[in-house]
This record gives structure tokens, sequence and C-alpha cells, in this order.
């Protein structure tokens, strides 16, 4: 006989749903967590990340509000009190997943744990757990370059929420949404902030038109960007500062470094070869639909695999998972058609086929609609920051196939709007739709 049922190696999002619904389905579940348990999103990532958003959004409307008959007198922005309260809200949330495994008799094992092979799990106190299916969930970690002195003075997303003060300079590299989020954050807190980018465009694999708006409104706002730049070494001089010695762009002087050159999963002294467990190039590791890995009995969900990287696709695998190997169900993930968001200033949000995407898949046979306004509350502000909205359709069919906006709560606006292209919706079924006005969303059902 077996310790467990299932045995899950990390407490992330998939880890935990995973483990709940296996126990809901009366299966034994035991889980291993060596930080926190909640994971990525809700330990360092999303959940904090979003907070910050929000905090910084005051930042402009402060300014926004005088034109609205507000007078307000000598704001200021205290660091150190939006820090804490972001940690105390993580612990809040940390006790919340700790309480729901706790609600459905999963016993959790604080402590690393790694794969021994023949359905063994080598935990780090010293104790061996036998178990008939094990489930890796162990997420994916910030990627810094083998450059002089990144790694000892650089810092990754894992470390801003932990930042003793604001710095006045700050260099973000990399180019993708994490880069963009933080450097939107970070402008909007009062700090000068540089993206440095290898390439020559930010946002690789978004819609052209949303990512040349985002870049042209966050150079507007101040943001400065050098592409096609390197780094060749990082220095950290006698009052603190750090020096960057560059390639492609001039050297400039920092108070803090930030890599957000994008994840790679977590498969580092797990075990992975005593267990026979494959992997992709870039460490990922192999999974067929149903999770399984090349090993018996052993499966992986979430940013540890070589899928989507988001913590809601992470929640589906897990879940579908337990519902197939303990629920007597037969249940996979559809990949097509998954929304996402980049939580910048403002905020970008996409389903579907860019207009790219679409041209190449379907043979030049697309339209597209645009509309391209300044929101109400920007007019009357005095704001020109503009948005836009774009519906991609296939011209064969009128199926509206992508969705992708830029504006001012595009990703709580997408988030319905995803659920037409889910289901097929047509342009003539947008365009028979009555608009809600005066809403920003109405745009999307008077594009012509």
């Amino acid at each position: 006989m077996s310790d467990y049922d299932l045995f899950v190696i990390g407490a992330g999002s998939g880890g935990v749903r995973a483990s709940r619904i296996a126990a809901s389905h009366g299966a034994k579940v035991g889980i291993a967590e060596e930080y926190r348990v909640g994971g990525t999103c809700v330990i360092r990532g999303c959940v904090p990340k979003k907070l910050l958003v929000y905090g910084a959004h005051f930042a402009e409307d402060l300014q926004d509000c005088v034109k609205f008959g507000w007078d307000i007198e000598g704001k200021s922005f205290d660091w150190a009190k939006l820090r804490d309260n972001v940690a105390a809200e993580v612990d809040r949330l940390e006790g919340l997943y700790r309480q729901t495994l706790g609600n459905n008799d999963v016993e959790i094992f604080e402590c690393r744990a790694r794969l021994a092979g023949g359905g063994k799990v080598e935990l780090s106190d010293g104790r061996t757990i036998t178990a008939d299916k094990i489930l890796i969930a162990v997420g994916a970690e910030p990627f810094i370059p083998e450059i002089e002195g990144c790694k000892d003075h650089a810092i990754t997303s894992n470390d801003v929420f932990h930042l003793p003060e604001l710095p006045k300079r700050i260099a973000i590299a990399g180019g993708g949404y994490i880069a963009n989020e933080f450097a939107g954050i970070f402008n909007e807190f009062g700090s000068k902030v540089t993206i440095i980018n290898r390439s020559d465009q930010i946002l690789r694999g978004y819609d052209e038109q949303m990512r040349d708006r985002l870049l042209q409104i966050s150079m507007t706002k101040g943001i400065d960007f050098r592409f096609n730049a390197k780094f060749k070494k990082v220095e950290k001089q006698g009052d603190g500062s750090l020096l960057l010695t560059m390639d492609g762009c001039d050297d400039m002087e920092v108070d803090q470094l930030l890599f957000a050159t994008g994840r790679v999963p977590n498969t580092q002294d797990l075990g992975l070869d005593k267990a026979r467990v494959e992997t992709e190039d870039r460490g990922a590791i192999k999974v067929d639909e149903y999770n399984r890995t090349t090993a018996e009995d052993v499966y992986a969900v979430g940013d540890v695999t070589d899928r989507i990287q988001l913590t809601p696709v992470a929640i589906r695998e897990g879940h579908a998972f337990a519902d197939t190997q303990f629920g007597g169900m037969d249940r996979t993930i559809d990949y097509d058609n998954v929304p996402n968001a980049v939580f910048s200033h403002p905020p970008i949000a996409g389903v579907g086929l860019t207009e790219s995407e679409a041209r190449n898949k379907l043979g030049g046979q697309i339209k597209t609609f645009t509309s391209d306004f300044r929101a109400m509350k920007n007019v009357l502000a005095g704001r020109n920051e503009r948005s836009l909205y774009k519906l991609v359709v296939d011209a064969s069919n009128d199926r509206v196939v992508g969705i992708h906006m830029i504006g001012p709560e595009a990703p709580e606006i997408l988030q319905a709007a995803a659920i037409a292209v889910k289901a097929g919706l047509t342009k003539s079924d947008f365009d028979e739709t009555v608009a809600l006005h005066p809403t920003m969303a109405e745009e999307l059902v008077l594009m012509r």
C-alpha cells in the first residue's frame, strides 16, 4: 500500500487545485511546498503585481480629478506603506489557500521534494513518501542570463515586492509583458524608467497595432527605450549605484536593475533523471494531452510544462488531471482562444488570432475593424491618451477570430468579449447587439 493515492510537488495554483479536486473524489492526497502555499501568482506574481498596478493608477487619477472638481492638497506617495499592505494581503491569501487544503484533508509537507523513481518521493527532511500517482506542479522561475555582475547586482520580479525603498532610476531588461508592466508601475511611482531590449520590438506575439500604441503612450509618459541593446557588464559603484556597460547603446548609471527576460521551468534538482522524466530543450517537462510525463504514473501541470504560462491555464490543467485520474472522467484542455492581458499603463488585452496570425492562417482572407478613440474620462481630464480596439474577422464565414484592445479597463472588458470568440460568433452578431451607452465597451459593437 502506498502512503498516498496522489502526492503533489508544488503548492501553486495548479497543484492546489489538483489536490483539492482529487481529495473531493475520495483520494488521499499529500502536497509538498518548500516556500509558501499559493505559488508564483499569489506570493510573487499576478496578485501582488496587480495590487501595485492599482496603486500606480492613483498617480494619474489624482491629476485627472482636478478637472472633475476635486481639490487634493499635499498628496504624497509612501512606497513602504503600499509594500507592507500588499505583503499583508499576500499573507491573508496564503492563509486561505492553506485553509482550503486543510478543509479537504490534504496533508502539507513544508519541505523540498524530489522524485526518487518507482513511485517514491524524497523529502528534504529525510522522509521518503510513496504514492500511486505523482504530480509535478513546481512552476517556473525568472531567468537571468550569464552576464558579468548580473546575478550579483540585478533583481527579478520576485524581489520587487520587498524593495526597501523606491529607486530613483531603474533599468528594466526585457520587452515582454513583465517588463512593460513594471515599467508602467515604477514610472507612475516617480522613478526614471529605462527599458533595455535586445530586439527591436516590445511584446512579441501581441497584435502589432496594440504594441505600437503602447510604445507610443509609454514614451509620452516618459519611459525611455533602448532597442537592440545588450549588457556587457554590471558593476556596483561606491555610492551604491550600478554602472551598466552596454553594447548597442550608451552606458548608464541606475539605482536598480530589474531583469524581466522571461521565465524558465523550475526543474533543477527535481530528480527527473532518476524517475526517467524527459524534458524539452529549455527544461520544460514533456507531457501529453492528459498531463502524463514519460514516466509511469508521473504527471505535470502548469508552468513547468511547455504550454501556456498562465495561472488560469494551470488551474484548469490541475482540475482536468484530478477529474480524469480520480473522478472517472475524460477531460483535456482546449488551448485555443485563451484570453491574455498586459497590465501596463494603459493595459492591453487580447484573445484569438492577431491580424498577422490570421493572415498567415487564413490565407489573407480576413477583414479588420478598428476603433481609435479617447475615453470620455480622458477627454474631460485633458489627457490625450487614445484607446484602440480591433476585431479580426474571417472573411469566408464572418466569424470574429480575434479581439485586441488597449485602453482603460481593457482586460475587464475583454473577459466577456472572449466568450464571443470562443463561441464562434460573427461580426453580424456583434453588429446586431445594441450598444450600452456611454461606455468604452460599446465600441466593440459599433465598428463598421
